[in-house]
């Protein structure tokens, strides 16, 4: 069998199936938008958004308005990129300085993931700090930092990303509805904001008993908004008990998760 680097590999505890039940009847729920074309049934949608996030913290949703041939370009432009040869991609890898780009070393909870990335801020160019010190007051502009080739990356990137945030902020005022609050509630919190898109790619992996694509985390943002292709292999744990289900891929949902900030 073959060798796997050690950073790879996850504590027993960890890895794959080692707290998953196959088989559950139960999964997270998967919500049709286009119900809040129907005055009668908008409440049902918000209720159901709202036992979504209370019970699992994870739901789906379809007819989302985000189209359809607009992430399958992205798809398709993507993985033409990641298919280039490592002295290509390399050339936008991301560093010290700037934190946007490729990238195939990420670690989460000191483990290497098994997997590459491609990061860009939805604002370019975008305004961070200039240091962890939380006396610094500094800030400096950060820009993102794009391929020649394909030559279409960029803005398939972009185009996909505009309706991304702009369903997420639609989801957002949804929950806040969902709490009893007025649905701007939480608009001025996002004139100024950080959000980006990444994209990752998980390849063929020599030992998936021992590694993961990305190990078990909390999304520290306010709202994820994460497209599954048909392989599937993401898996939630349910918030009520800790235990761990596959998400089911469904053709064109995109998966909601709600991140620490928002919890």
């Amino acid at each position: 069998m073959e060798e796997l680097d050690p950073t790879y590999i996850q504590a027993p505890e960890h890895r794959s199936d080692s707290n998953f039940i196959p088989n559950q009847p139960e999964e997270i729920p998967v919500i049709d938008l286009s119900r809040l074309d129907d005055p009668e049934d908008v409440q049902n949608v918000i209720s159901e958004i709202g036992d979504a996030c209370e019970k699992w913290g994870f739901f789906q949703v379809i007819n989302h308005g985000v189209p359809c041939d607009t992430r399958q370009l992205v798809e398709k432009t993507v993985k033409t990129f990641f298919d280039l040869p490592m002295e290509e991609k390399v050339k936008v890898k991301r560093d010290e300085v700037n934190p946007v780009g490729y990238h195939d070393e990420e670690h989460t909870k000191n483990v290497r993931d098994w997997k590459e990335v491609f990061d860009s801020y939805f604002k370019d160019p975008m305004v961070i700090p200039s240091s962890t010190d939380l006396e610094d007051d500094g800030l400096r502009l950060v820009y993102n930092q794009w391929p020649h080739f394909p030559s279409d990356f960029r803005k398939s990137c972009e185009q996909y990303a505009r309706h991304a945030e702009k369903l997420a902020l639609k989801l957002i005022e949804l929950i806040s509805l969902s709490l009893g609050l007025p649905k701007e509630r939480f608009h001025d919190y996002f004139k100024e904001q950080m959000s980006f898109l990444r994209i990752n790619r998980y390849p063929p992996c020599p030992r998936p008993d021992l590694a993961l694509g990305v190990g078990h985390h909390k999304d520290a943002d306010v709202i994820s908004v994460l497209a599954q292709d048909e392989v599937g292999g993401l898996q939630v744990s349910r918030r009520s008990d800790g235990v761990w289900f596959p998400i089911r891929p469904v053709p064109d949902a995109l998966v909601i998760n709600i991140g620490n900030c928002m919890e």
